[in-house]
């Protein structure tokens, strides 16, 4: 939507800022509110299309930049009140969203995400129709960084092996940096931002309120998906009274976080499905961890200029990574699932689910003239 740097780096300062506080009520638990697991929290991926959709008609009607960051703000902070709704009713959502359903769930968000982890490895969405995209340097730098992780995650030591992650990024930084590929450092980047509510107003429209709440409903499955295999992965139950209490507390976190950061002109929060990948690799999955990482997000919303420091990596060496944790997370999907019977009606259910979901994705199924 082409708005101005200020508005963008501030709406990402509030980004970090607000994943923070998501991030350390999701891992502390404060009264109902988190689910007490290592779940990692940041702006959704499934929000969006839907609010460049509602940004693009507002600027056609002439709107302002900065009306348009109100139009989107509003509907995220009325929205949030569906998912914080949703979550009061745990105990329908585990009857209806069986680990049957959730392992579904999670295994398509794994294969839905491969297909930008592959995007980033040849050069990212940016470089589409350049030369530069898919270029032997692009997916050798991504093969590299992907090898090294690899490599490390297969030593014995526990240290080093939970430090693959971020060894496979050191390498991957300082072979782009020799080779000149890392992102231009964006300019007037002002060196502490502080967070203030409502900073570009609040407006609320029924229409586009419709259709962010309906991908709130669809962030609160994935969410459930997501907190299921991450009470798996951390050998905690996945079904009885205490996995319901968490599952709701997980889901009104995700609800709070998203009005908070909608009340601060940012985007819906979501529990990530890439924390389980990342679990998985590390064999870490201690609550507390999440609370560092909470006060490091913090510090990301409040100090811009160290946000830089990721911005200027570029996207082979980020999709390196990606690549093993968004597998991992498709694997994880697939081990939910294969913990009910594989009866003749589950084959049913994974068949059709998993052939409209793919299907739905791969490119060229719609009609231009629906257009």
């Amino acid at each position: 939507m082409d708005l101005p740097l200020d508005i963008t780096i501030y709406m990402v300062n509030i980004a970090f800022f607000v994943s923070g506080i998501g991030t350390f009520i999701q891992t502390t638990r404060i009264g109902p509110i988190g689910s007490g697991l290592l779940s990692i929290q940041a702006t959704s991926f499934i929000f969006p299309t839907a609010f460049i959709a509602i940004g693009a008609t507002a600027l056609e009607n002439g709107a302002s930049k900065e009306e348009v960051v109100a139009l989107m703000s509003g509907a995220t902070v009325v929205g949030s009140f569906v998912q914080m709704g949703l979550s009061r009713m745990t105990g329908l959502l585990n009857k209806v969203f069986t680990p049957l359903v959730c392992g579904i769930t999670v295994t398509m968000v794994g294969i839905s995400l491969l297909n930008v982890a592959m995007t980033n490895v040849v050069g990212g969405f940016a470089a589409l129709g350049t030369e530069d995209f898919a270029s032997i340097r692009n997916i050798s730098l991504g093969a590299i960084v992907l090898l090294t992780i690899l490599i490390f995650n297969c030593f014995k030591n526990p240290a080093i092996r939970m430090s693959a992650m971020i060894i496979g990024f050191i390498v991957g930084f300082l072979i782009s940096w020799y080779l000149g590929m890392l992102n231009p450092r964006p300019e007037n980047v002002p060196v502490i931002s502080i967070p203030v509510p409502f900073k570009y107003g609040f407006d609320f429209q029924l229409g586009g309120f419709i259709s962010i709440a309906l991908l709130y409903v669809i962030s609160t499955v994935e969410a459930t998906g997501d907190l299921s295999a991450t009470s798996m992965l951390s050998k905690e139950p996945t079904s009885g009274p205490v996995f319901i209490k968490r599952l709701g507390g997980g889901i009104l976190c995700d609800g709070f976080a998203s009005f908070v950061a909608g009340a601060f002109n940012s985007f819906p929060m979501a529990i990530f499905a890439q924390n389980n990948g990342v679990i998985q690799l590390t064999g870490n999955a201690s609550r507390h961890v999440g609370k560092y990482i909470a006060v490091f997000l913090f510090i990301l919303g409040i100090f811009p200029i160290v946000g830089v420091v990721f911005n200027i990596i570029p996207d082979p060496v980020l999709g390196g990574a990606l690549i093993l944790l968004f597998g991992i997370i498709t694997a994880t999907g697939m081990r939910i699932i294969f913990t009910d019977p594989m009866t003749r009606r589950s084959i049913l259910i994974i068949g059709i689910s998993m052939g409209v979901g793919i299907g739905a994705a791969l490119p060229g199924y719609v009609p231009e003239n629906w257009f």
